[in-house]
């Protein structure tokens, strides 16, 4: 008999089966005598040991499934919509240097919106800031243009409109008249800046960037021609960089100013519109077919957006007298950048 069948006679193998621990249980036959298994009953089991436990397979901590229902996913797409806006808003301000409109003076648009890049537009935009002026001095009077730059009335105009005189009025666009103090010259650039007295609240206009300026593009001038105040006219950009020569003498202009005709100058070795006189300056100008006339001298040349891009300064014309002397469609302005150099010295009170 093998031991299997002695433990199963003697009722202790089913009892080995129930409890392969060894855990006794009670009423478990077993005789201290059985020669079987002398160590009836084992000892009583052990928890595993810190060596078994490290040797079993770590099990994966259970993910917590998440339900991605409608409302999960439109607050992902919320979120992924709120990154982009603001990369794009931050875009915007990065490439103009501004979280609003471009402030730049080249890129300033003045016209509005309904009117942009039209006559009409430019006209209603820029006009309140150009004035009529009329100088009067020993030699007689003289009628001009200017640009107000400041609200409380600083006027950029030609130094031949009010060179030598003892009073200058300036009449605004909606008619109001102040009188104005020549507060510096430059003659050797044809520049003048006066200031009205007691005045405030005046439009100012934008001064461009006249490097920005390209031959073809569309230009509008806006002066007091034969004393016809806010005159409006439209052109193109002709040409740029034309050597311009004007008259420094103050004898000279004030005694162009006494025949009110147009204002002499040379150009390519030619005299137009009468003698300049033995002391003259030369100068860059842009050319336009904008039709100038006597009295837009100190007016402005503007671009479409209602950017000031030039001051008006010297026409030609073809009749021998400068009386009778009219616009055969060349012009030639003062380039802004020009002025915005001078201003310094202007404000200064200089005088050359």
């Amino acid at each position: 008999m093998d031991m299997t069948e002695s433990l199963r006679q003697n009722g202790e193998y089913e009892h080995a089966q129930e409890n392969p621990y060894g855990t006794p249980y009670q009423g478990a036959r077993q005789h201290a005598s059985s020669p079987v298994n002398p160590e009836w009953p084992p000892p009583p089991a052990q928890p595993p040991t810190a060596a078994f436990r490290e040797q079993q397979p770590a099990q994966p901590p259970r993910r917590r499934s998440v339900r991605r229902g409608p409302v999960a996913l439109l607050a992902a797409v919320a979120i992924v919509a709120a990154a982009v806006g603001g990369g794009t808003a931050f875009g915007i301000q990065e490439l103009t240097g501004s979280d609003t409109v471009a402030s730049t003076s080249s890129s300033t648009t003045v016209v509005p919106s309904s009117q942009k890049g039209t006559v009409a537009g430019v006209a209603e935009a820029v006009s309140p800031s150009i004035v009529e002026i009329n100088a009067t001095s020993a030699a007689g009077s003289s009628t001009g243009s200017g640009v107000i730059i400041t609200g409380d009335g600083e006027i950029i105009t030609n130094n031949h409109v009010v060179s030598g005189a003892s009073s200058v009025k300036v009449t605004t666009s909606d008619g109001k008249q102040y009188t104005a103090d020549v507060v510096g010259t430059d003659s050797s650039k044809d520049l003048a800046l006066i200031k009205l007295r007691d005045a405030s609240g005046l439009k100012a206009a934008t001064l461009g960037d006249s490097d920005a300026v390209k031959v073809g593009q569309q230009v509008v001038a806006i002066g007091s021609p034969e004393g016809l105040t806010g005159t409006v006219t439209s052109g193109i950009v002709s040409a740029l960089d034309r050597d311009v020569t004007v008259s420094t003498d103050e004898g000279q202009q004030q005694q162009q100013q006494r025949q009110g005709g147009g204002w002499p100058f040379e150009f390519g070795g030619q005299e137009f519109n009468g003698d300049t006189g033995s002391s003259t300056t030369t100068y860059k100008a842009i050319q336009t077919d904008a039709s100038l006339n006597p009295g837009n001298s100190g007016g402005a040349l503007i671009d479409m957006n209602g950017n000031i891009i030039g001051i008006n300064s010297a026409m030609y014309s073809s009749a021998e007298s400068s009386a009778s002397a009219g616009s055969v469609g060349l012009g030639f302005a003062i380039p802004i950048n020009t002025v915005k150099a001078d201003l310094a010295k202007l404000r200064a009170g200089a005088d050359s």
